[in-house]
């Protein structure tokens, strides 16, 4: 499933919901805490670090897997994020994200443009694939 949102800070309330009821749909509600979490941090980050031209939006995108659900937030940025160390502005996300996924990374957006920063969160006992 691909959606695209304007760099807002509710396109994250938007695109929980839109996954909760996608992961729903699979039979995945066991991951959706995590899974929940994991892509507000990768959007959130998105909305605030993605300087980017007006008019341009952010994609997300979910796929199931044989082991849960991958989970990429693209952008058309060229800045890549950067785990860092917390402090009291912030700097968790990244560090929650590795915390939960499986596995996560970020690659090359198609065409070139910008990135795409993707999670997978695994159903407990299925592996990470």
């Amino acid at each position: 499933m691909v959606s695209r949102w304007a760099r807002h800070p509710r396109c994250v309330a938007l695109a929980r919901a839109e996954l909760r009821r996608l992961l729903d749909r699979w039979g995945l509600g066991v991951v959706a805490d995590d899974a929940l979490l994991v892509l507000s941090e990768l959007l959130t980050n998105a909305v605030r670090h993605a300087r980017v031209s007006r008019g341009r939006e952010i994609e997300t995108r979910y796929s199931r897997e044989p082991q849960g659900v991958r989970i990429e937030v693209h952008d058309a940025a060229q800045n890549w994020p950067q785990p860092r160390t917390p402090d009291v502005d912030g700097g968790r996300g990244l560090t929650i994200v590795a915390a939960l996924a499986a596995r996560w990374g970020t690659e090359v957006r198609d065409g070139g443009l910008g990135k795409a920063v993707w999670a997978v969160i695994a159903v407990p006992g299925g592996g990470d694939g």
